[in-house]
């Protein structure tokens, strides 16, 4: 609250450290999360003699990871965090548990991070190039649910992930995440439309 009037924060980003975990999620042949559409320009997933076992636990070990990259401060590690080798500072991993992913994802570690750096900037580029446009969108929507609902908005706040996948849409990805298509949020009146019910169910 500020002077008593209710406040809301939207931090937007294309953060490397999802796209990374994305990359490694299609390289890896990971299913999860189910609903989330595959990122474009990503080469089709490794064939292995993975058992169904072991298949099992890599993805058990990347949800895992996937939660802490999205939402770091509501899914703490029990067990110190570490850094990848070949990865820079854009995963890490708990010393412990992880040892299936840590082994699958040694072999991507260049074309991941070079994969997220190209896609960030491209959103940086994007994004300088339509200043003040991505205020006004969210003010927009706040103020329209406003209007539906008869009073100010709730205090919230909201992280926006604008990815390249390969549908239009947005997602939930964490409590407080949501994944949205670049071109998507390209598009003014579509992602307008689109934020709303996200807007809607935060205020």
């Amino acid at each position: 609250m500020t002077g008593g009037q209710p406040e809301w924060v939207i931090r937007e980003d294309a953060a490397q450290t999802v796209l990374v975990a994305l990359y490694l999620r299609q390289v890896l042949g990971i299913r999860s999360p189910d609903e989330l559409p595959a990122l474009r320009r990503v080469p089709p997933p490794w064939v292995d003699e993975r058992t169904d076992a072991r298949h099992a636990q890599l993805e058990r070990e990347w949800r895992e990871y996937w939660a802490m990259t999205v939402e770091p401060q509501a899914h703490p590690s029990p067990v110190p965090l570490e850094l990848i080798d070949g990865f820079d500072t854009l995963v890490t991993l708990p010393v412990e548990g992880s040892d299936a992913l840590r082994a699958a994802i040694g072999a991507h570690a260049d074309d991941a991070v070079d994969f997220a750096r190209l896609a960030h900037d491209r959103y940086a580029r994007e994004a300088a190039a339509r200043p003040g446009v991505s205020y006004r969108a969210y003010a927009s929507a706040i103020a329209a649910h406003e209007r539906a609902v008869g009073r100010r908005a709730h205090s919230f706040e909201l992280n926006v992930q604008v990815l390249p996948l390969a549908q239009r849409g947005v997602w939930w990805i964490g409590s407080l995440t949501v994944a949205v298509t670049d071109g998507l949020r390209g598009d003014v009146a579509a992602f307008d439309t689109a934020i709303h019910p996200i807007i809607a169910e935060l205020a």
